[in-house]
């Protein structure tokens, strides 16, 4: 899936809904407990119910990885049902790799050959030569983290290298990679006074944004400062939607919350184009 498709989809929908497919066993409703695979009954129903408000799932293989050979059973299930069903949608492996070249060329081959996803999170502390075998892959993209969301973005982010800080360096050197087209930028919205600055450096860059909603960022905010004629965001929604109900309407809620997010999203898309 290129750029193009992206594009296209957020237009259709009128959405840029990208929704993290986190399943905890011990948070999904209890009564799934007892079918062979909870965690894909439990994202099947999640994608089915709200498919038509979201552009991109994202699936945090930690969640998966944890229940070992079970887990990524359920992983493979997952990835294969919405590639064949909604192949329309954007997929993101949510790994946050990034090591020496060729272990990084094998992480690449694993999720865009092998697993079949569009897109992968990437660290960038190991530099130029762990990134670009993500790069390599054509209609494929590398999530490079920015500026993340959490608490303990700030002990080596936003700290200064020379004379900028830590992650604007990460985003200059990065458009300098080869195929750096094919990259994406992680940038929470608990760092919405931030997009200004990050857009000044990538201004036509897809940006995964998380940390709406539960982690109290600001839509709003971010669409402010971090759209761009392309829309350019993919705003990351997980606990607020999948866990908004443990009922057994689960999915009918959760479908609820997504479309009251797209309807947001709508709403500043308008505004932005007004």
């Amino acid at each position: 899936m290129n750029t193009q498709n992206l594009i296209a989809q957020i237009r259709k929908k009128n959405s840029f809904l990208c929704i993290g497919l986190d399943t905890d066993m011990e948070k999904i409703p209890t009564y799934l407990l007892s079918e062979e695979d909870p965690i894909f009954t439990f994202n099947k129903a999640i994608i089915d119910a709200t498919h038509q408000f979201a552009v991109a799932y994202k699936p945090n293989f930690a969640f998966y990885e944890a229940h070992g050979r079970k887990g990524w059973k359920s992983l493979y299930k997952t990835i294969e049902y919405l590639n064949k069903t909604y192949p329309e949608i954007f997929t993101i492996a949510d790994a946050k790799r990034g090591d020496i070249g060729n272990t990084s060329s094998m992480y690449a081959k694993a999720y865009f050959q092998e697993m079949a996803f569009d897109s992968v999170t990437v660290a960038p502390y190991m530099g130029k030569d762990s990134v670009e075998p993500f790069l390599a892959f054509r209609n494929k993209h590398a999530i490079l983290l920015a500026l993340t969301s959490n608490e303990g973005a700030f002990d080596f982010q936003t700290t200064n290298c020379g004379n900028t800080e830590l992650y604007k360096k990460v985003l200059e050197t990065s458009k300098t990679y080869e195929n750096s087209e094919r990259l994406m930028y992680v940038v929470g919205a608990t760092k919405a006074e931030y997009f200004e600055e990050i857009r000044k450096i990538v201004p036509d860059s897809f940006l995964l944004v998380p940390g709406v909603g539960a982690q109290g960022g600001s839509l709003e905010e971010v669409c402010k400062y971090g759209m761009n004629k392309d829309i350019g965001l993919l705003v990351n929604s997980s606990r607020a939607i999948i866990y908004a109900s443990s009922s057994s309407n689960f999915a009918e809620i959760a479908a609820a919350k997504a479309e009251s997010m797209q309807r947001e999203m709508a709403l500043q898309i308008a505004k932005f184009n007004s």
